[in-house]
Order: structure tokens, then C-alpha cells, then sequence
């Protein structure tokens, strides 16, 4: 949840980011249980969701009921974030 925030931010220096809840269930048929949570968090607005999770439907789901730009990256949980990782989201970024 806030971890990286409150533990994190003091250590690299990035500002207090906003932190997305997630619902108390982790069973959501065959959507990840954090799916829905960036959507009504956004309310619209462009968003970055990483996570090692995201599947093929997950990303069908945010495109059926996001209005706005989102950009759902996987990562591989085997090398955590990399260059080519901050690569892509600050690509994205640059053009949302």
C-alpha cells in the first residue's frame, strides 16, 4: 500500500505519492483482484499501473471501461524494474 512512500521516499527522495486501495478480496473471476482499483482511482484520467500480475485480461477490461489513456505495464517479477522498464513509462508518459 504505502510502502514505498513512507518507506522508500524518505531514503531516495521522491515526493508523497498518492496511494491506490485495493479491495479487502483477492478473487475477481479472471481479472487480477487490483484490476478495478487504478480505473475508479482515475475517474478518467491517465494512468500507470506496474505490476508482475497484469494479464491479456485485465488490459481487455481497463480499455472496456477506462475513458482515458492508462497504461497497464508488466514486469517481470524475476528482474523487478528495469532501464527498459522506466524506458516504456516514461515514453508513454511523454506522450499522454
Amino acid at each position: 500500500m504505502s510502502d514505498a512512500t513512507d518507506v522508500l521516499a524518505p531514503l531516495l527522495g521522491p515526493p508523497a505519492l498518492p496511494v491506490v486501495g485495493w479491495p479487502d478480496s483477492d478473487e475477481d473471476g479472471v481479472l487480477h483482484w487490483k484490476t478495478r482499483g487504478p480505473v475508479e482511482w482515475a475517474h478518467g484520467r491517465p494512468f500507470v499501473w506496474v505490476d508482475d500480475e497484469i494479464s491479456p485480461a485485465d488490459r481487455v477490461w481497463v480499455s472496456a471501461h477506462h475513458h482515458g489513456p492508462a497504461l497497464l505495464h508488466r514486469v517481470d517479477p524475476r528482474h523487478g524494474l528495469t532501464e527498459r522498464d522506466f524506458t516504456v513509462i516514461r515514453d508513454w508518459l511523454e506522450q499522454a
